[in-house]
């Protein structure tokens, strides 16, 4: 599981998301997350559980409260991505054995998120951060902090965000949205892991 590249299945319902999910193991993509505002999300999640095993990171998104980190874990998932820093759902995730991924913005926020327990961070919206902000960003933070670059961002600009420091990447309407067929999601999956890899060739393996 090298490729921190998260696949945002907002939209997704429980009866496909196993089929997007060989889909897009198969293109080389490991972790996935479901928006808690896809419909029936936690079903989503428990299947992809089962299905994946082992094989992917499988968790939740827009997690807002630590009731909602609670049937995260209950349906079997080991990840927790937030819009926003709460210390709570942070703090929860992480006493339950969950990656918690806060969305930060501000060195404020991003500290605070360190602080609170965070694996790792969700630089969000990061397209009007843009990869100058995260370079100031990174200035700051302690060397090892994981930055995700979620929002706005696509495979053409993987290479900009790699040389500012980000660690990997959240992408979601570029990668599925409701009714996209199988076809065109394993397409796009594997360009975007090609520019992962063209991008972040110095940390594979």
């Amino acid at each position: 599981m090298s490729r921190a590249l998260v696949a945002i299945l907002r939209g997704v319902a429980p009866d496909e998301v196993e089929a997007v999910a060989d889909v897009l193991l198969a293109a080389g993509i490991e972790r996935i997350e479901v928006p808690l505002n896809s419909p029936r999300p936690y079903d989503s999640v428990a299947r992809l559980a089962r299905h994946c095993d082992n094989r992917a990171l499988v968790g939740a998104g827009t997690v807002l409260s630590a009731d909602e980190v609670t049937a995260v874990a209950a349906a079997g998932g080991r990840l927790v991505v937030a819009p926003n820093t709460d210390p709570a759902v942070i703090g929860a995730a992480r006493a339950a054995g969950l990656e918690a991924i806060p969305g930060v913005f501000t060195a404020t926020e991003a500290f605070a998120a360190l602080t609170a327990g965070a694996t790792a961070l969700k630089l969000f919206p990061a397209a009007q951060l843009g990869p100058a902000g995260l370079a100031a960003l990174r200035a700051v933070l302690p060397p090892a902090t994981r930055v995700i670059a979620v929002g706005g961002v696509g495979a053409a600009d993987f290479a900009a965000w790699a040389q500012a420091g980000v660690a990997g990447f959240g992408i979601g309407t570029a990668l599925y949205v409701p009714g996209r067929s199988l076809a065109d999601i394993a397409a796009r999956a594997a360009g975007l892991v090609a520019a992962y890899d063209a991008a972040l060739a110095p940390e594979k393996p």
